[in-house]
């Protein structure tokens, strides 16, 4: 795919931080305080085209690359919508991606059209509560019959299964081997089907306007044209989502702290303390502008990985740093904003404790700081591995 021209770039930022803005703070504070997830949010970008911003064009997308994705997502989450607003609207740009590369023509025609006009919505069912992030671990299992497979097991923190029309699953289809744990595993394209699937919610520390769940299969029937790409070769092709999401992760997390920055700057400004306002003080200016400075480091690493995943080049490194600088920015950026104002930050008129409660999760999803920090000093540094 060819670069993106700057002056694109900008265009899109504008264009989706005007469409993202029109969803104003209270309008969060609602459907984070009554678990409501944010259909009108979804429907107005959904209008707008943005669901489709890595679909190709053939199949009703944008065709845009990750780089205008994590653009987008950047913004959205910056507008205040935070991780209530990104999550609604991320999972229509990366868990296709494995559809888009690998799936059937019959599949990507008659499913990613509407993927993009946001006509149906896609569950991720890869995580289980035994495995965590050692997906090799997964036993999830898939038993082939004439025509199909027939599931059974039990995935964990799935987002949207309490309205999802279709689920991306993991499951087994061949005995975990020593030597090659991560084959064996089947990415299928089904209906989740609630007679053989049972939701239950998950509660949560934040991000209440989205749900998350547990699911328990039971003799889940799906067919053979709901395999995406070939048998036991599923986790392959999930790492075409892996990266993408944990770049538009990162930039989810950026977005977060921005937000928080500009709640609690204007805060320093307005509030007056001692006849004078307290952002005069250095030891609460400071640390705002030290965020600020964070935040511009870590958006740049998140866009050269994905200039990197744009043009196929190897991308795993700077995707795992992109998603800690993130996380590690944009909660600081909260937790300092928490700091700057008092105790009115405790309020939920004043927004900021949503947004804390919101980045928080990036630290620990979607894996770990300490798994980011594994990841490079086995890949880069080339240090023995500890697991």
């Amino acid at each position: 795919m060819t670069a993106t021209e700057p002056s694109d770039l900008e265009l899109i930022r504008s264009t989706v931080r005007g469409l993202a803005r029109k969803f104003d703070w209270d309008y969060w504070r609602r459907c984070d305080a009554n678990h409501e997830y944010p259909w009108e949010f979804v429907k107005a970008f959904a209008e707008g085209g943005w669901l489709g911003a890595m679909i190709p064009e053939e199949y009703g997308g944008l065709g845009l690359g990750i780089t205008e994705a994590a653009v987008m997502m950047g913004e959205i989450a910056a507008s205040g919508a935070g991780m209530s607003g990104g999550s609604a609207i991320h999972f229509y740009v990366f868990p296709p991606a494995p559809i888009v590369r690998h799936g059937s023509e019959k599949m990507k025609r008659e499913w990613l059209p509407k993927l993009a006009a946001g006509e149906i919505l896609c569950a991720f069912g890869v995580t289980e509560p035994t495995a965590g992030v050692d997906t090799s671990r997964i036993t999830t299992r898939a038993d082939k019959v004439d025509g199909g497979y027939v599931v059974n097991g039990q995935k964990v923190w799935i987002t949207n299964a309490q309205n999802a029309h279709k689920i991306l699953l993991l499951a087994r289809t061949s005995p975990r081997r020593e030597d090659k744990p991560l084959h064996g595993m089947t990415l299928f394209f089904t209906d989740l089907n609630r007679d053989r699937i049972t939701v239950k919610e998950i509660e949560k520390l934040g991000r209440a306007a989205i749900d998350s769940n547990e699911l328990f299969i039971d003799n889940l029937e799906v067919r053979d044209d709901e395999v995406v790409g070939e048998v036991d070769k599923g986790f392959y092709y999930l790492i075409d989502g892996l990266n993408p999401e944990r770049i538009v992760v990162g930039m989810e997390g950026i977005g977060l702290g921005r937000s928080a920055l500009e709640l609690s700057t204007q805060y320093a400004k307005d509030r007056v303390v001692f006849d004078r306002p307290i952002g005069k003080n250095q030891a609460v200016a400071h640390p705002l502008a030290d965020s600020w400075i964070r935040l511009e480091a870590a958006e740049l690493v998140a866009m050269k990985a994905a200039a990197q995943f744009d043009a196929s080049e190897p991308c795993g490194e700077l995707s795992a740093a992109a998603k800690f600088l993130g996380a590690e920015a944009g909660f600081e950026a909260c937790d300092r904003s928490m700091s700057t104002m008092g105790g009115y930050a405790y309020a939920k008129e004043y927004h900021v404790e949503r947004l804390w409660r919101e980045v928080r999760l990036l630290r620990n999803a979607p894996f770990s700081q300490e798994m980011v920090l594994n990841y490079i000093s086995n890949q880069v540094l080339k240090l023995p591995r500890a697991y």
